[in-house]
């Protein structure tokens, strides 16, 4: 987002993605979630403070604010053309909200579909000099992602590796500490990325077994500054091992046993359903548990 407009970019081979959101959201709204923009020099926060909600900008350091990057996209296409706006743009929580009348969100949608770009103009109708522009963009390159991302267990560089989220059904805690595993990084290896699907199960079974054998440590790991933890596991027909680190240096001996313990059956469980070899970094993170 800049002053008078914003820009909101669609790499072409996300276009499959962006037919799921399509197909499954109803005729009125639109949501699509965002990448860390590398060319924005701040970001939107939200910041709960008391149940209440406030979205803060925060800035690189020594950077003036000219681009500011957004979490989600939401296109809300209940705007009547009585209201005497051609659409309006405001920030809710950490995101772009969108407000469009259905003639609007009906070309939208056919645009997206079609992968062609579209302009929405913002402002009053009758406000010709106070415009202000939200651009959809498709893209042909998708810079590298996780610029600037490090392991920690041993401090390489993730750039470039695929990634994603990961959700677990069941929370860990324990002296009210939550340890969570947010990301699963792939080291391919002249695979090709359809493997992943398979892939994304097997880290879920890895990061509960590595969670619960965490959970009795958590004071102590985040007392002594442990509180993100990254999980390399690497496996081949024959061969099995996992490095657990933070900051770039291994956990103390007495963790590793623990987890060797909850580990490797479920690694020798997963493997026949597996396309090997495979290394994978699970990303774990220890937090308070507020209420």
């Amino acid at each position: 987002m800049e002053v008078g407009k914003s820009c909101i970019k669609i790499p072409r081979k996300k276009y499959s993605d962006v037919m799921k959101v399509l197909n499954s959201s109803n005729e009125h709204v639109i949501s699509i979630g965002a990448s860390f923009s590398t060319e924005a020099d701040s970001h939107l926060v939200c910041i709960q403070n008391d149940g209440i909600y406030q979205t803060q900008a925060n800035s690189a350091t020594g950077h003036p604010r000219k681009v500011t990057g957004a979490s989600f996209v939401v296109f809300n296409g209940a705007l009547k053309t009585s209201s005497g706006f051609l659409a309006k743009s405001s920030i809710v929580e950490d995101g772009l909200m969108v407000q469009i009348t259905p003639e609007t969100m009906n070309g939208l949608r056919l645009a997206l579909r079609e992968q062609k770009d579209f302009k929405i103009t913002c402002g009053k109708v009758d406000a010709v000099d106070l415009r202000e522009y939200v651009d959809i963009c498709w893209v042909d390159s998708e810079e590298k992602g996780n610029k600037g991302v490090v392991s920690s267990v041993d401090g390489i560089s993730l750039q470039g590796f695929p990634s994603e989220k990961i959700k677990l059904e069941a929370d860990f805690e324990s002296d009210e500490k939550i340890v969570k595993c947010s990301e699963v990084f792939y080291f391919l290896k002249d695979q090709d990325l359809s493997i992943l699907s398979t892939c994304y199960q097997f880290a879920k079974e890895i990061a509960m077994a590595c969670s619960a054998a965490l959970c009795p440590h958590l004071k102590t790991l985040k007392s002594n500054g442990m509180n993100k933890i990254g999980l390399r596991v690497s496996i081949d027909t024959d061969m099995v091992e996992f490095q657990a680190g933070s900051e770039g240096q291994l956990l103390p001996q007495h963790y590793l046993n623990d987890l060797d313990s909850a580990l490797i059956p479920v690694i020798h469980g997963g493997t026949s359903n597996s396309s090997l070899p495979l290394e994978i970094e699970l990303v774990f993170f220890i937090i308070e548990r507020l209420f």
